[in-house]
């Protein structure tokens, strides 16, 4: 069904671009959205995954100009989040505008990035790979339930230098200051640019709203600029189209915080963002800013700008994070060393790769993270990395399906490659495999060799140890 636009969002729209442009506006959300797939090149490459698609979904796609892993689909929209390699992970549907922030701020495994409002994960897993899966990444949440699509995204895309925050964003200043070398703000906005997928918006958009927004997004961006280091990158963008949550934010952080633009290139067609608007004049160093607009891109309408911070912000007074009994260890620690030889000497992985990761200890669950990943509030935390395995009354450990798919390449013994779509079918929705003569133990388990996770031989059958979280998905052979 078509989305609605109001005659106040019309007349928005009109006052901004002109008539004719509102039209295109109107004309454009009245399509259906296309749809566009972030290619995880750490698991399949652009073409593979364009030809599997196509073989097995007759889901047709197409490469996007400009763009290395994009992929549009032209048919079988219906069916692309159906897929077995979309819940594992060899893909994230995401919409080509919002592909764009994690471009700009373009963070490497060097960086110490914040992504300040990270749910439900597109761009969060973007920038995990942006930086080849090293580094750290923080990403907060503050809604209880967004955090849970989070963490869900992060695991299918089996994400393993990351760590999620579930507090108020313009907080958290009061513990990290001058530390992040690159900070992403996408604030929660009015969705105007959004409004082709989102009819809802259409029913409560007002400019009192609007107004509401633009004061949480400024303080969100404050926060950010302080937790940024001095010369550190800080992006800002959000979905919508209005002046009042974009140039108007802009010009007020300019005039108060030590930061100045820098000109942002994009591989799509954009506007200069506004250095005028009714009888107000911004600050000239908005050109260079921009905007996306949704009929010009036959995507969601955006806008995006780079910071540089040039100097220091005062210090607000630091708050300690909570005490946890959380532990974190290197691979060497005797804690975990147990463990670590366990998953050598029965899978065959090289001590050398495990080295390469710290782990946590929650309770029975133990996670890891790459070694490089760094911070010392770690009671701060919701989550850090992937889990790795949970030990039984007994100390004994038993790998996760997410460790399983970490470890992919260098996993050597106790390999079951499933033989038919019969036994896929039972491995993914959880039902034990029958009759078949393996002996007794841990096992992974893969298909036309990709890895699916982690499995367990007992005496009754081959019982599925993939996520409980994934088995509720749909998806089609």
């Amino acid at each position: 069904m078509a989305a609605e636009v109001s005659d106040r969002i019309y007349n928005y729209i009109s006052v901004l671009y002109g008539k004719e442009s509102a039209d295109k506006y109107l004309a454009f959300i009245k399509k259906e959205p296309i749809q566009y797939i972030r290619v995880n090149t750490s698991r399949i490459s652009r073409e593979e995954l364009s030809t599997v698609l196509s073989e097995k979904y007759q889901i047709k796609t197409v490469q996007v100009d400009n763009f290395e892993n994009v992929l549009k689909v032209s048919e079988g929209q219906d069916r692309i989040g159906k897929t077995i390699e979309h819940i594992l992970g060899f893909y994230y549907i995401q919409s080509l505008s919002s592909m764009l922030p994690p471009l700009v701020i373009n963070p490497d495994s060097s960086d110490i990035v914040m992504d300040l409002c990270g749910a439900p994960g597109s761009k969060s897993t973007q920038l995990a790979e942006l930086m080849n899966g090293k580094g750290t990444l923080i990403i907060n949440e503050i809604d209880n339930e967004r955090i849970k699509s989070l963490i869900f995204n992060l695991e299918r895309m089996i994400v393993i230098n990351s760590s999620v925050i579930h507090s108020k964003g313009e907080v958290l200043s009061k513990i990290y200051n001058d530390h992040f070398t690159k900070v992403l703000v996408d604030a929660p906005c009015s969705g105007l640019g959004i409004i082709q997928k989102k009819g809802e918006v259409n029913k409560w958009w007002s400019l009192d709203h609007v107004q509401r927004l633009q004061q949480l997004q400024i303080r969100l961006l404050v926060s950010a600029i302080k937790m940024a280091k001095t010369g550190a990158e800080i992006v800002y963008s959000t979905c919508t189209l209005s002046v009042e949550e974009n140039e108007m934010v802009i010009d007020k952080i300019l005039e108060k915080y030590p930061v100045k633009l820098e000109q942002v290139k994009l591989p799509v067609p954009t506007r200069q963002a506004f250095t005028e608007y009714e009888n107000l004049k911004f600050n000239p160093e908005l050109k260079k800013a921009v905007r996306v607009l949704p009929w010009e891109i036959d995507s969601d309408g955006f806008f995006l700008v780079k910071m540089i911070k040039t100097g220091k912000t005062e210090i607000n007074e630091r708050e300690v994070p909570r005490q946890t009994d959380y532990k974190i260890v290197g691979s060497n620690h005797k804690s975990i060393k147990p463990y670590i030889d366990y998953v050598t000497d029965h899978f065959g992985v090289d001590k050398n790769i495990l080295d390469d990761y710290k782990f946590i200890f929650r309770g029975k669950e133990i996670f890891f993270v790459t070694k490089d990943w760094h911070d010392e509030n770690i009671g701060l935390f919701n989550r850090i990395g992937l889990k790795f395995g949970t030990l039984d009354k007994k100390e004994r450990i038993t790998v996760n399906s997410q460790a399983a798919q970490v470890l992919e390449k260098h996993i050597t013994r106790f390999i079951y490659q499933l033989k038919n779509e019969d036994e896929l079918y039972k491995y993914l929705t959880g039902w034990k495999i029958k009759d078949i003569d393996i002996p007794l133990g841990q096992y992974v388990v893969k298909y036309n060799n990709w890895m699916l996770g982690a499995a367990i031989m007992t005496s009754e059958g081959l019982k599925s140890r993939f996520p409980r979280t994934k088995r509720t998905q749909r998806f089609d052979f």
